[in-house]
């Protein structure tokens, strides 16, 4: 296949007019068959990475089913995420058990394609817990993380917790070359933060959201992420949880090198208003994002990755370059996924989308073939 008269991506962070060609699964240097696409008017990306979210299309990925990952899978890769990684929640070492199994087993037929797992809780603080499961958290454990990676097949690319809980510092020190590590729910201010940091982690798990906040007294997990230029933060990009403000501010602070933007979506994202579930938990699902029950506290985004990035760009003011290297090559770079994934690079994963000037979604090129933009099948 051949792509013609696109704006095109490239590694170096910006638009240029290249032909693209694919063969097979590949993107290559010759076409493998006749097939010409003039996308003049179109913008061609890299598929998107997803490496925090819980669901979509009325499935949670803490299910523990193939059927719920297909399902979640397809939702994804029709609307332009090409590989996820996707969360757990705070829940039974059993029931974390369970899903690690089937996510190992997972056959990675249809649908975007399943990359890692993103272990959100059981390590977290009770105090900034939000939507997680108060009944379930426990110390941070290495051993406890070992037995879900050896079931997941090392799966596993980000596990998050609060470094001031009992056991944090041991679970750091065996942890930190296993795993990336992230700062998350969490009372930390500025010092722990900034020790955690020195000793290992090197991620933020959605920044400003079940944290410190930044004080010009204390400074809290935001500075400290600031100040260590090796940690790289998530951002919720939806408008809710993170204001507009905020969000240009941030990528001030921390340039479009190190923010990952992540939906943190959950089963209600593509779905009508109304009550679903989350961890265990209900919660209600108004526009593009859900409260728990209290209908105050924010328990998950409602919104997938390209929708964010859209926001990012069209309400925020962020540059486009910035918001797709933010949502494509950051988050694969960080779950060391890069070297198939994330750009448009001869010998890369031929996973691509085609966007309108509008940015609204033209087609979508998953394993170098199109996939069906109906979300529960693919060509």
């Amino acid at each position: 296949m051949r792509i013609i008269n696109a704006k095109v991506f490239t590694e170096k962070g910006i638009f240029e007019n290249v032909e693209v060609r694919t063969a097979g699964e590949l993107i290559s240097t010759e076409s493998g068959d006749d097939t010409v696409w003039d996308a003049q008017g179109c913008y061609l990306i890299p598929g998107l990475t997803d490496i925090h979210f819980h669901g979509c299309a009325g499935r949670d990925f803490s299910e523990g089913t193939w059927e719920a990952m297909e399902k979640i899978a397809c939702y994804e890769a029709s609307e332009g995420i090409t590989t996820i990684v996707p969360a757990t929640m705070t829940l039974p070492e059993k029931t974390l058990r369970k899903i690690c199994e089937a996510a190992a087993s997972y056959p990675n037929e249809k649908g975007a394609i399943l990359c890692g797992i993103n272990m959100e809780g059981p390590f977290v603080s009770i105090e900034k817990k939000g939507a997680q499961n108060e009944d379930y958290i426990v110390p941070p454990s290495a051993a406890f993380f070992r037995r879900l990676q050896k079931v997941s097949g090392g799966l596993v690319k980000l596990l998050d917790l609060a470094p001031e809980t009992e056991g944090a510092w041991e679970c750091i020190r065996q942890l930190k070359d296993e795993v990336v590590l992230s700062v998350a729910h969490t009372t930390a201010n500025y010092e722990i933060a900034d020790r955690a940091f020195k000793e290992g982690i090197c991620h933020v798990t959605h920044l400003y959201n079940a944290m410190t906040g930044l004080s010009h007294r204390d400074p809290g997990v935001v500075g400290a992420a600031a100040d260590n230029e090796q940690v790289n933060v998530e951002l919720i990009c939806d408008g809710k949880h993170v204001h507009p403000v905020v969000v240009r501010q941030t990528f001030k602070m921390f340039g479009d090198d190190r923010i990952i933007m992540i939906s943190d979506s959950m089963e209600a994202t593509g779905m009508p208003d109304g009550a679903y579930a989350l961890g265990g938990q209900k919660v209600i699902k108004k526009g593009n994002v859900a409260y728990l029950e209290d209908e105050k506290t924010l328990a998950a985004s409602a919104t997938n990755l390209m929708d964010c990035l859209r926001v990012t760009v069209k309400e925020m003011n962020i540059p486009l370059e910035s918001a797709i290297k933010c949502a494509a090559v950051n988050p694969a770079k960080a779950v060391g996924i890069y070297d198939r994934y994330g750009s448009i690079t001869v010998g890369k994963t031929a996973n691509m989308v085609l966007l309108k000037e509008n940015l609204s979604l033209d087609r979508v090129i998953l394993r170098g073939k199109l996939f069906d933009m109906d979300p529960e099948q693919e060509m």
